[in-house]
């Protein structure tokens, strides 16, 4: 199972009651956060999740909106009692702008660990549980768009197990991963396995327009979440100008991609109220959500839905 929580689902400029855009996946405990703007830390701590387990911090781009609460975040992470390495992901640019930032938060108890992303997607990383690959976008600066992948494992085949000659007493060793010896014969858990079986897709993406290749990257994602900066589409000169995306724009790409569901964030601060806008979006993709700061969901492997 995958958690996602959106911590704000603001643009520009945190707003009361609105925050900055940010979210949070958590998988079998460990947490990978997706940017960092100010006050990124309050709404952490009001979900309750806990810092420790952070274990990737990933950004879109290098917008004050989406980086400027990382000092704060490094020091709450170091509070928690963290010594394993962390992880930071972003465009070119990374290690520049973090040692910046970092000027006020030098003495952590943790290395940091930085991946800049520079040669448009084919690399696959891990981190916190999750196959990450990564897609550059449409705005102002060098910007990213963020696919994760949460893989199944095949279930357990006794008829390999038995043709291998392994007594049953080595097989929940094996189910559980562990690597068992027998008659100095080394036996993995991938000998005794079926067919991977389906997982999860999240898709996130803010601070763009619609490329060609965002559907495609997006495609048959479980949860697809897109920024939907401005409501009206009479807002498409600005959207263009400043290089940010419609709710129908949004949900255009939703329906191209098969996604199976849509959740917009990032709401501009002219925005005050999305929900009048909503039926916009679901107009052409009706599995359209609207992002609340807080909003939290669970997503289930398919078998279990």
């Amino acid at each position: 199972m995958l958690d996602v929580a959106l911590l704000g689902t603001g643009g520009m400029m945190p707003m009361p009651g609105r925050f900055l855009s940010s979210m949070l996946l958590r998988v079998n405990g460990r947490l990978l956060l997706v940017d960092c703007g100010e006050g990124t830390q309050v709404s952490l701590k009001n979900l309750g999740w806990g810092f420790k387990v952070i274990d990737a911090i990933l950004f879109t781009h290098y917008h004050a909106d989406h980086i400027s609460g990382l000092p704060g975040m490094l020091l709450a992470i170091a509070n928690a009692g963290r010594t394993e390495p962390l992880a930071l992901f972003g465009p070119k640019g990374l290690t520049f702008v973090v040692e910046g930032l970092r000027r006020i938060a030098q003495e952590l108890p943790f290395m940091v660990e930085y991946y800049e992303l520079n040669r448009g997607g084919e690399e696959l990383y891990q981190a916190a549980g999750l196959e990450i690959s990564y897609l550059p976008v449409d705005h102002s600066v060098p910007c990213l768009a963020y696919r994760f992948r949460l893989r199944r494992q095949g279930r357990f085949d006794a008829h390999k197990a038995e043709k291998l000659g392994l007594p049953r007493v080595y097989w929940s060793k094996l189910q559980k991963g562990e690597e068992v010896v027998f008659h100095g014969r080394k036996f993995l858990k991938e000998m005794v396995l079926g067919e991977e079986r389906p997982g999860l897709t999240l898709t996130y993406c803010t601070d763009s327009r619609p490329t060609a290749q965002l559907p495609g990257f997006a495609k048959n994602s479980d949860l697809l979440v897109l920024e939907g900066m401005y409501g009206e589409d009479e807002k498409k000169p600005k959207a263009i100008q400043n290089k940010h995306m419609l709710f129908s724009e949004a949900a255009r790409v939703a329906k191209e991609a098969g996604a199976k569901r849509l959740w917009l964030t990032h709401y501009s601060p002219a925005l005050k109220e999305p929900a009048p806008f909503l039926p916009v979006a679901q107009a052409i993709f009706p599995e359209t959500e609207l992002g609340f700061d807080g909003k939290m969901e669970t997503l289930s492997f398919p078998e279990a839905r």
